[in-house]
């Protein structure tokens, strides 16, 4: 089991516990190798990470990444155009948004990150004491990223824990309980980068994150806009596809639009450019109580049954 302690400064659903016999399956992994060389999910991941370089040696930066260098040919600065980007507008808010939530919220100490495997939140971000970190991302680029990071310098935030889950994973539900996520505690989930190749694949994502997620657990990030079942342009279309297909895994969703995002920073809109492409920033709150809740509270009922039961045959 990979585990980083802090010391310094086509996917899966499965059904209720209690429904075994019908327990399925599925595999994150996007149907397709990642390697360095001609992987387009590994090529569009080095992309993003050359975006978050540039916007830290940027004037007046959104956000700074002190690590994403060590992951990056020393090239990659060249010919890059220095408007702002909305995958930085995107990064900054899911940022600001996973610690606004964390420092306010009670109890909240479990963050899953759904990422491309070159995500550096892990390491830049100032994380809550004892916050468990679980990086659901592919194994072959985390390998080479994780020692590069480690080579660098970066480490963990003192007193929080980060686990990699592999993305090829058979069952995500169960190797995340194994590494220490509970259904019965609270819980933040961001999607980000995190390799997609059809809407059935990020429908069983939504799946496995309803099925864990606590009831009010927030869900946050940004998908790419090719998976709504609606013409690009018709934002209206859009955003009623997103209300119904959240909400039909439990979620209320409400999409965030870049420009908004970068009025609320002071900075002109976000330029709509091809690369990383255009994408959809959302922020869900889950409406459904999770599989754990609703097996402790079975059990807690059984058990209450049992005890009357008992109480009235010793009245007999």
């Amino acid at each position: 089991m990979e585990v980083l302690l802090g010391f310094g400064p086509s996917i899966f659903s499965c059904p209720l516990s209690t429904c075994q016999s019908k327990r399925r399956y599925f595999n994150l992994r996007p149907r397709a190798s990642l390697n360095e060389g001609n992987d387009s999910f590994y090529q569009a991941a080095i992309e993003r990470a050359s975006l978050r370089l540039r916007e830290s040696h940027s004037p007046d930066p959104l956000l700074i990444d002190p690590y994403v260098g060590c992951l990056l040919p020393s090239t990659t600065m060249e010919d890059m155009n220095q408007q702002l980007h909305p995958y930085c507008l995107a990064t900054k808010f899911i940022d600001d948004k996973l610690l606004e939530t964390m420092q306010s919220s009670d109890g909240l100490k479990q963050a899953v990150l759904l990422t491309d495997g070159l995500d550096t939140r892990p390491y830049r971000l100032n994380w809550p004491t004892s916050t468990l970190i679980f990086d659901i991302c592919p194994t072959q680029v985390f390998r080479g990223a994780i020692q590069k990071l480690q080579d660098a310098g970066a480490k963990i935030p003192r007193g929080c824990m980060s686990f990699h889950v592999p993305s090829e994973s058979f069952d995500i539900e169960n190797v995340l309980r194994s590494k220490g996520f509970s259904g019965t505690r609270p819980s933040i989930w961001v999607f980000q980068g995190f390799p997609v190749v059809n809407l059935a694949s990020f429908k069983d994502i939504l799946s496995v994150v309803s099925n864990l997620a606590m009831k009010g657990c927030l869900f946050l990030g940004e998908i790419p806009v090719w998976l709504a079942e609606t013409e690009v342009a018709d934002l209206p279309a859009t955003k009623t596809w997103l209300d119904n297909l959240f909400m039909s895994y439990g979620f209320r969703v409400k999409a965030i639009e870049y420009d908004e995002v970068a009025r609320n920073l002071s900075k002109d809109s976000a330029r709509r450019s091809s690369g990383v492409g255009t994408s959809i920033l959302f922020v869900a709150e889950h409406l459904r109580f999770s599989d754990d809740q609703m097996e402790t509270w079975r059990s807690e009922f059984q058990r209450i049954e049992e005890e009357g039961d008992e109480e009235g045959f010793e009245e007999l």
